[in-house]
């Protein structure tokens, strides 16, 4: 096996990597929003909302791999260990009706930050996740989600 092409821009910063770095005043991620981190991946509640999966999660390998062509089994075994602590956590403190996982690589399948990333979304019936498109969110209420799921893992593992 051989790493892919990288389709990132010229110029290219890549905002999962700040996640551990400087935070952007008034966007992104913030260390709040983190929910889970071990040696080889961190959880976060993403900062793009989907109107009716409030507080879903992204997780990411703690270091830059563009895609799954390029991510090594030793940081994917983390990135779904925290996954299933995410869904865990989601179902006890959301009450979500299920989960859904979703991840994507390069221009042809839908990726458009060039990091690897997990989402987890909490799902409900009928809640039209793939009929809707996301939007910004507040960091503020992002941090009522952070705070349930980081509290929920912190007593559960």
């Amino acid at each position: 096996m051989t790493a892919s092409f990288s389709h990132k821009p010229e110029g290219y910063e890549c905002p999962f990597c700040r996640v551990w770095g400087i935070e952007q005043p008034n966007q992104g991620t913030k260390q709040w929003d983190i929910i889970y981190q071990n040696e080889k991946a961190t959880a976060f509640i993403a900062s793009k909302w989907w109107p009716n999966n409030k507080g879903h999660v992204l997780i990411v390998p703690n270091q830059h791999f563009e895609n799954i062509f390029e991510l090594p089994a030793d940081y994917a075994v983390e990135i779904h260990r925290a996954a299933q602590l995410t869904a865990f956590a989601m179902k006890s403190t959301y009450g979500c009706d299920g989960i859904s996982t979703r991840q994507h690589n390069e221009p042809a399948g839908n990726q458009d930050v060039w990091h690897y990333h997990l989402h987890v979304y909490p799902r409900y019936v009928n809640d039209q996740l793939y009929l809707t498109k996301g939007s910004q969110s507040d960091p503020d209420e992002r941090a009522f989600y952070a705070n349930k799921l980081r509290s929920w893992i912190k007593e559960n593992i």
